[in-house]
């Protein structure tokens, strides 16, 4: 029997994003499963991928155009196999709190492509985070890292699982 070969994809500005997804790539080859993390941007045929996990950051309720454009690229194959998707963004513990559903972008992408699920992780915004924007929402306190290894892990396994039942 051959292991599931993965494509963990990922569009991100600052990082955050692509740190999820080489979580979510680490506990994924755990489960026995062949995952290759790449960045969205340089996804251009998912034909050789048995699954498909794709992540985007969420900028002002909108998701990465990187990601969106990866899967507008490969809809046509994304199609014919599994697809789940995931996005960064809440600087809070909200995500941690309860699921937080797809904003309107990811929904479109969702049924697109038809995406089985979608889950929507903390963001982080530090003082590594380059950018305006970021510095001027840490002077505002509204900065830190939500991202959580475990939910993270969590919901790796629970692709593992969905991908060794079917």
């Amino acid at each position: 029997m051959t292991a599931k070969r993965v494509l963990v994809a990922y569009g991100t500005k600052h990082g955050a994003t692509a740190g999820i997804a080489e979580r979510i790539g680490r506990t994924l080859t755990e489960d026995g499963i062949e995952a290759v993390v790449l960045p969205a941007g340089d996804v251009h045929d998912v034909r050789g991928y048995d699954a498909v996990v794709l992540g985007g950051s969420l900028y002002a309720g909108h998701w990465s155009g990187k990601a969106k454009r990866c899967a507008e690229r490969n809809a046509d194959s994304l199609r014919y196999r599994p697809v789940f998707l995931f996005s960064s963004g809440p600087l809070d513990r909200s995500a941690e709190e309860r699921d937080i559903p797809p904003v309107p972008s990811v929904a479109r992408q969702m049924q697109l492509i038809g995406a089985r699920e979608h889950k929507t992780f903390g963001g982080s915004v530090t003082a590594r985070t380059s950018g305006l924007l970021a510095r001027s929402m840490l002077r505002q306190g509204k900065g830190g890292d939500y991202r959580d290894p475990d939910r993270i892990d969590d919901w790796a396994h629970h692709i593992s699982a969905e991908l060794a039942a079917a």
